[in-house]
């Protein structure tokens, strides 16, 4: 049987990309993009991880994300700070002009959930979200196997 989940994730991962950035971009919200979203999103739950937490958390790699930080830090979104337990370590924490972003971000993000199920019933939604979690299961459990 031949299979295209892998791809069709893909897809909807770069296209669903491209539309936040537009909604974003039609909302007259430029503080931060898309990906940066993904970053405020995990520090918004929870402000003071350090980058390999962040990296977990986002599935970003270090390199990438530290670039990351650097533009965010630069845009006054986030700042650095030593951590009180480890001195080699290093908190990211969002400032106060990020946290007054949040609600722009909770409304494009309902926005876009909203069309990721346009024509779902409630179950369907359980369902694919329950699938999609085995698969993440699934690809998280093969670093295991290396």
């Amino acid at each position: 049987m031949e299979t295209k989940g892998g791809f069709l994730v893909s897809r909807v991962k770069q296209v669903s990309g491209r539309l936040f950035d537009h909604m974003l971009a039609e909302a007259d919200i430029d503080a931060f993009n898309g990906a940066q979203g993904r970053i405020l999103y995990v520090l918004w739950q929870g402000d003071g991880l350090t980058i390999s937490q962040l990296s977990g958390q986002t599935s970003l790699a270090n390199t990438t994300l530290t670039s990351m930080l650097d533009r965010m830090e630069q845009a006054g979104l986030i700042v650095r700070e030593p951590s009180p337990s480890d001195r080699r370590a290093l908190l990211i924490r969002l400032t106060d002009k990020a946290r007054a972003l949040k609600a722009d971000y909770d409304r494009i993000s309902q926005q876009m959930n909203e069309l990721y199920y346009l024509g779902f019933t409630e179950a369907e939604i359980l369902q694919f979200e329950g699938y999609l979690t085995r698969i993440l299961n699934n690809l998280q459990g093969g670093f295991h196997h290396e």
